[in-house]
């Protein structure tokens, strides 16, 4: 005589089910900082590979930490979410990486570039030199990149031209940094190691659980129904998880007292959202740019400004001047996310 089926076992694997269904946003995260965990990993050992300080934190890191904003852009154009919401991940992600994570290790350990011991050799104090003019160069490409996108989108939208521009303008800055590792390479005497292949496909293997696990996530985001969650703010939310990468960059090299690679990560990962995500946004879809935008732009260029000043005057950020970009980065959220 044939069994029947049992209500409990049906119950049973219903309630398997709706646990396994609970635990995928963990899953998916999970997946994401594994993704990132290995894109740093390997990125770290780049830096024995003919890849060194601002040369490493400027052409490489970007991708690395950067890589789920640009693929955020095509995830919000394949789920038809608006353009808008780019403007704010990338708004969020520049804002944080100039203030925040820049005032933290500031705060706790102090962002010396250029030291003032006098016991120091000449080949360490030449280094450092150069080493600042490189991240002088980077901050005024911040305020050039910023300056040029608030001027495209003076008249409140990004369309097709304003993102070939802002993505030529990328491209050019990129290929001025392969240049310039490579002529550095030269008077160094230093070839590119074989391995760099290996690095680069494991760099790819973290790119693919990153593409894989964002897709989710912001599907996932975008259905989550809680009150104080406004439509808008898919891009909040994606730019909060999307800088944590950025994060353990700024902590670990500002806790290794590597204040140069802290600036160079920090400002190079910026140039990956602004101009090129906001770029390729444009290109796919005009974007019709949020209130929070002249804001944020205003404390960019502002930012960027200190910076430079920081930079050329002392060579290092004091502590002091760590805490007031942390209070600058409360006021953009009060304003922008919570206002």
């Amino acid at each position: 005589m044939g069994r029947a089926p049992y209500p409990h076992d049906v119950s049973s694997l219903t309630a398997a089910l709706d646990q396994i269904s609970h635990a995928q946003p963990l899953v998916y995260l999970l997946l994401f900082f594994g993704g990132t965990a290995l894109m740093i990993w390997r990125t770290e050992t780049l830096m024995t590979r003919g890849l060194e300080g601002t040369a490493l934190g400027t052409l490489i890191m970007p991708y690395s930490s950067g890589l789920g904003n640009l693929i955020f852009v095509f995830v919000v154009a394949s789920q038809r979410h608006g353009g808008r919401e780019v403007v704010v991940n990338c708004l969020v992600n520049n804002v944080t990486n100039l203030t925040l994570l820049i005032g933290l290790p500031a705060a706790f350990w102090g962002l010396t570039v250029v030291g003032r011991n006098k016991r120091q050799r000449v080949s360490e104090k030449r280094t450092q030199e150069v080493n600042r003019l490189s991240l002088l160069l980077t901050a005024v490409a911040v305020l050039f990149f910023s300056g040029a996108t608030w001027a495209l989108g003076r008249d409140g939208k990004l369309d097709f031209g304003d993102g070939l521009v802002l993505i030529g303008l990328f491209l050019f800055w990129q290929t001025f940094h392969i240049y310039d590792v490579m002529k550095s390479n030269v008077h160094a005497r230093r070839g590119v190691s074989p391995l760099l292949a290996v690095d680069m496909i494991l760099l790819l293997m973290g790119g693919f659980l990153l593409v894989t696990s964002l897709n989710w996530l912001v599907g996932w985001m975008a259905t989550l129904e809680i009150p104080w969650l406004r439509s808008d703010q898919l891009g909040w939310l994606t730019g909060w998880l999307m800088v944590l990468p950025n994060a353990t960059l700024a902590l670990y090299y500002g806790w290794k007292r590597q204040a140069d690679v802290v600036y160079a990560s920090q400002i190079g990962d910026g140039h990956i959202c602004i101009p090129l995500c906001l770029g390729l946004s444009a290109v796919l879809n005009p974007i019709h740019l949020p209130e929070i935008f002249k804001t944020g732009m205003i404390l960019l260029i502002g930012t960027a400004i200190v910076h430079l000043l920081v930079l050329a005057i002392f060579g290092r950020m004091p502590r002091v001047l760590g805490v007031v970009l942390i209070v600058a980065y409360g006021v953009f959220l009060y304003q922008g996310a919570f206002s």
